[in-house]
């Protein structure tokens, strides 16, 4: 009787094992390279006399920052210093986002309308400034925008509002005693607001006739605002209006020239972007679903609102968050016009105490902190609204 003879399979002819083996040669590559680099970084550090920490982070900053949400002076340490650029950061980003949004959304809509002119418009505006560089428009506004604007003597005023070459003092809230209160009262009715929208809208789909959801929830917070304020006494933000003094305005809030020129650019150069996805989101939705509502006896604006846009959102979000994430990292070129966001703080501090390395990691890990929250928040806002299936 014969006996067959079994060979076994060279180790590097295994396909199971070939690529365990790949892998792992590649992490041994890629360490490596990290390896080197540090401590390339490390001697390079050592012959100029400086070692890598964090303990500068504790000395005196010594130098002034001209905006800033929370109290800072130069005798603050360096990590104030980059509270101060990180808010800043934030300020200019979440404007720039909700402006961008809002602006995003108008012109994306006008560029389907039916009247000549607003598309023709609105397809202009989209083309120049997408087409135009970021950081271009962020010194067109600060330097033939903003800049030429009247002395503060002189300043230019719009009701309560003025503006000059030191920038724009407008009116702004204050904090009341029962601030806390009217919060919470306020949240209870935004979210009664929203069930009330739901179930009239319900009903409307259901029954065919008007049951008035958006003028009725919005009716719901003003009632319940004006019962609020008679019961308390007051609102819920007192109004601080600037008022000149003969060198400067006291009262209200100021914007600086350069959180101007970069939010303005922000916002008109990311709501270009945000308009075509909204455009393209609208479209996306088929042709069938605007027959239908028309057939129904739906108006434009309503079909717009309760069929055509709800479908179209769940196109629209994936491309809005990369668009978000994009304005957030372009605010980097606010230090272009001397906003001192983290990025210029960052840099002021690598001049004057010469760790690069350190401040170069934290600056990355807020924009990374940054974006990872945003891209959750989205994420989360994309899976409400995706389609579940049975």
């Amino acid at each position: 009787m014969e006996v067959k003879k079994t060979t076994s399979t060279p180790l590097w002819r295994n396909r199971k094992i070939i690529p365990i083996i790949a892998q792992i040669l590649f992490v041994i590559i890629v360490g490596t390279v990290i390896i080197f680099m540090v401590n390339n970084v490390i001697s390079g550090l050592e012959q100029i006399g400086l070692t890598l920490g964090l303990d500068y982070l504790t000395l005196k900053a010594s130098f002034p920052i001209s905006e800033s949400i929370i109290s800072y002076t130069p005798d603050d340490p360096y990590i104030r210093a980059l509270l101060v650029g990180l808010l800043n950061t934030f300020k200019v980003s979440i404007f720039g986002i909700i402006f961008a949004s809002i602006i995003g959304v108008i012109v994306g809509v006008a560029r389907l309308s039916d009247n000549w002119l607003v598309s023709k418009v609105a397809t202009v505006y989209v083309e120049v400034f997408r087409n135009t560089p970021l950081l271009v428009q962020i010194f067109i506004w600060n330097f033939a925008v903003f800049l030429p604007m009247p002395k503060i003597q002189e300043a230019l005023s719009i009701g309560s509002f003025y503006f000059s070459n030191r920038g724009a003092s407008i009116p702004w809230f204050t904090l009341q005693d029962n601030t806390l209160i009217w919060l919470i009262v306020l949240i209870l009715l935004i979210v009664g607001s929203v069930f009330l929208f739901r179930i009239l809208t319900k009903v409307s789909l259901e029954s065919g006739k008007s049951t008035y959801p958006l003028i009725s929830s919005i009716g719901l917070i003003v009632i319940g605002a004006i019962i609020t304020f008679l019961v308390l006494g007051n609102g819920p933000f007192g109004l601080s209006v600037p008022v000149f003094n003969g060198n400067s305005f006291d009262g209200g809030t100021s914007l600086s020239i350069g959180f101007m020129s970069v939010l303005v650019a922000l916002t008109i150069y990311t709501s270009t972007y945000i308009s075509e996805i909204v455009r393209a989101g609208i479209m996306g939705v088929p042709k069938g679903q605007t027959e239908a509502a028309k057939a129904l006896g739906f108006k434009s604006r309503t079909a717009l609102r309760l069929i055509i846009f709800p479908q179209a959102i769940r196109i629209i979000i994936p491309p809005l968050t990369s668009q978000y994430l994009n304005l957030i990292k372009n605010s980097s070129l606010a230090m272009a016009v001397a906003y001192q966001d983290i990025v210029g703080i960052g840099n002021t501090i690598i001049n004057q105490t010469g760790h690069t390395l350190e401040t170069l990691l934290i600056v990355i890990s807020v924009y990374l902190l940054f974006s990872l929250t945003t891209s959750l928040l989205m994420n989360l806002f994309n899976k409400k609204f995706q389609l579940v299936e049975r």
